[in-house]
């Protein structure tokens, strides 16, 4: 699964014989530039995919660029996802362009397979992201110091992971279901 791992994590892994595939973001400005900056215009499309759902029509091409220099522990390839997802109600067109690394080789996984985890990535990202952020409202918590930041993420986390262990499809919705009854979340951790 894609992650934004720290250069210490990337090295451990590979030190374990594990591998990973990470998000290239803005954060680490070196290594974004120095991927960004490959000749992805020569580099041939290895996958594309094309699906029509949730009232969009999307497209996702995939380019795959094997380096031995990338200034990464273990890297061996560079990434490019471009997604144009366009709305189908409004016609309106967005172009994302992602950039990620991995430690597999050339022959330890496809293009295929590489855009299937970094399509998973996406699933876990609306699945638990994207609630964190809309129903828990994550991002306007004002706990900021401290351990409490990553105690209340694990709290929301464990809430999130009862519901769907009980089949909870609406997180919202079943927040404020229990909500109502003190008995209620006592009796979705089988504590009653």
């Amino acid at each position: 699964m894609p992650c934004t791992p720290s250069t210490v994590t990337a090295a451990y892994l590979r030190k374990r014989g594990a591998h990973y595939l990470a998000i290239v973001k803005k954060n680490h400005p070196g290594l974004y530039a120095q991927v960004r900056k490959l000749p992805w215009a020569d580099i041939p499309l290895d996958h594309h995919t094309r699906d029509r759902a949730h009232h969009r029509d999307e497209i996702r091409r995939l380019k795959v660029a094997a380096f031995l220099h990338l200034d990464y522990p273990g890297a061996r390839q560079a990434i490019q996802v471009v997604r144009r997802r366009r709305e189908l109600s409004t016609g309106k067109l967005t172009i994302e362009r992602v950039y990620l690394i991995t430690s597999l080789g050339v022959f330890d996984a496809t293009p295929a397979q590489l855009a299937a985890w970094i399509r998973g990535h996406w699933g876990i990202e609306n699945l638990l992201h994207h609630v964190r952020d809309r129903t828990f409202r994550e991002d306007d918590s004002k706990v900021r110091t401290g351990t409490l930041p990553r105690t209340m993420a694990s709290l929301r986390n464990l809430a999130i992971s009862v519901f769907r262990q009980n089949d909870e499809t609406n997180i919202a919705a079943a927040l404020r279901r229990t909500s109502r009854d003190y008995r209620r979340p006592l009796s979705a951790l089988g504590l009653t």
